[in-house]
This record gives C-alpha cells, sequence and structure tokens, in this order.
C-alpha cells in the first residue's frame, strides 16, 4: 500500500505541469512555481521509492510541506486575481460584495489543491514507516 500510495503522488506531480502547460499557466513568472514543486515531487517521490531511508524520508516530507504550503499560496493568488477581476468590472462594489463570484471566478479555486493533495498521499505513505524518519 506504502508503494502504491507514492507512486500515485509521484504520478500526480507528473500530470499536473500536462494541466499547467495547457491552460497557459505560463504567462507570469510565479506561473512556473507550480511546476518547480512538481518536479520536485517527482524526483522526491522517486528517490523515496528506490531508497527508503531516513534521510531521504525526511527530505520527502520537507518538500511536501512546501509543495503543500505553495498550494495555499496558489489558492490566494487564484482568489486575489478573481477577486479584482470583479472589482474591475463592478467598480462600486466592495471586497466583501464580489467574494462570492470571486470563489466561482476564471481562475479555479481548488487548482491548485492538487498540489497539497499529492503531498498529503506521499506524507501518508511514509506515516509509520519502517524506516525510522
Amino acid at each position: 500500500m506504502r508503494r502504491a500510495l507514492l507512486i500515485l503522488a509521484g504520478f500526480v506531480f507528473a500530470v499536473a505541469p500536462v494541466e499547467l502547460w495547457l491552460s497557459d499557466h505560463t504567462e507570469e513568472t510565479r506561473q512556473w512555481i507550480p511546476f518547480v514543486i512538481c518536479a520536485a515531487g517527482v524526483l522526491t517521490v522517486a528517490l523515496a521509492l528506490i531508497r527508503p531511508a531516513r534521510p531521504t524520508l525526511l527530505l520527502l516530507r520537507s518538500v511536501m510541506t512546501v509543495a503543500a504550503l505553495t498550494s495555499l499560496l496558489g489558492m490566494y493568488f487564484h482568489v486575489s486575481g478573481n477577486v479584482a477581476f470583479e472589482l474591475e468590472i463592478r467598480p462600486n462594489d466592495t471586497t466583501f460584495d464580489v467574494l462570492f463570484d470571486a470563489l466561482k471566478g476564471g481562475n479555479p479555486l481548488l487548482a491548485p489543491g492538487i498540489l497539497a493533495l499529492a503531498a498529503a498521499i506521499a506524507f501518508i505513505a511514509t506515516w509509520y514507516h519502517p524506516q525510522p524518519g
């Protein structure tokens, strides 16, 4: 089960950049952050599969923590971009007034969450791992 979960996490980190690329998630420098996180995710998951030693598992957990935090940052960027757009087309409304529409806006709120999901899967795969980690 542990191996299957790591493979699943690696798969998510490997295919997420394809979706990012297809949705033109390359226009600003900060939009390249998930590509870097996905590459780090694939590499550390592969390393954990090949050599599941204490240092490797600690590295994996560190990278997964960064991936999850980056996912939250991506959610913030998506919502703030949607709020800015809504305020641009409805300049007399307050931020609170447009917040609900911003959650449904063009930048999907939960899309960055895929990185947090993959990180959680990898983290769970190392829970009570036979190697002390």
